[in-house]
């Protein structure tokens, strides 16, 4: 097998594992699939675009299992999306150069990873309540903003808020940041519809994979929670984002 052909079944293979544990909480494995793609030298510019094209596969598929499982709350979503769709489309459609990008994208998985390797969850199943109509979208921009700058969904930032804040019920944050996600790449992508001129070649090998994953992991994020399994991704997030701020 020729030894690029093999490089692609690897990340294909890795990207399956990635959307199965993060769909599992409900995310969509942006920031994990370019934290790959780093790792496997796709170059910057596919980076972004495939990542969301991928968001908007597994979210379609996760938005739809967790909200038939009823595990989501249209209340706590409506704020942080009217202030995320908006700017995660202004995100998108700024370009940056490969030495800001790539630095940015590195503190970004850093975020990820500290999210990921908490120690303890914070399960306010009691104490939680809906999020201030005015908070909700203030918090909602930013992370649309960031989301669209970076190619990710804004899952590994939307959950970490609500979890914090005591703002949604834990199992109820998963179908939540489904739909988030779902929602801001589509925005994400239409922000920035000439990179799709960058989509590579690979793409249907990669959707598969990431589609298979997505079956996998939303059928253990409605069963059972793994946090094992999020916090052993969270190392390699860290290594990834020591790669793209060029700590290494």
């Amino acid at each position: 097998m020729d030894a690029l052909v093999a490089a692609d079944w690897a990340l294909a293979v890795c990207i399956m594992f990635a959307a199965a544990l993060y769909s599992s909480v409900g995310h969509a494995g942006a920031s994990a699939y370019i934290a790959l793609m780093a790792l496997f030298g796709v170059p910057p510019a596919v980076m972004r675009p495939t990542a969301l094209a991928l968001n908007v596969l597994v979210g379609s598929l996760a938005s739809w299992r967790y909200v038939v499982a009823k595990q989501f709350r249209w209340r706590v979503l409506w704020p942080f999306l009217l202030g995320a769709t908006p700017m995660a489309f202004v995100g998108g459609g700024i370009h940056l150069p490969g030495e800001f990008y790539r630095p940015l994208m590195g503190v970004v998985l850093w975020i990820a990873a500290a999210r990921l390797l908490w120690p303890k969850a914070l399960r306010t199943e009691s104490e939680w309540r809906d999020p201030p109509v005015w908070a909700g979208i203030v918090a909602g921009a930013g992370i649309g903003l960031l989301s669209g700058l970076t190619g990710t969904g804004g899952g590994i930032f939307l959950s970490p808020v609500l979890l914090f804040m005591a703002w949604s019920p834990v199992r109820q944050s998963a179908g939540v940041a489904a739909v988030f996600v779902l929602v801001n790449s589509l925005a994400g992508l239409a922000g920035n519809l000439a990179s799709l001129g960058s989509l590579p070649p690979q793409l249907p090998l990669y959707a598969a994979a990431a589609l298979a994953g997505a079956l996998a992991g939303t059928s253990l994020g409605i069963r059972l929670q793994s946090p094992w399994l999020t916090r052993a991704l969270g190392l390699v997030l860290v290594i990834a984002g020591a790669k793209l701020v060029g700590v290494y």
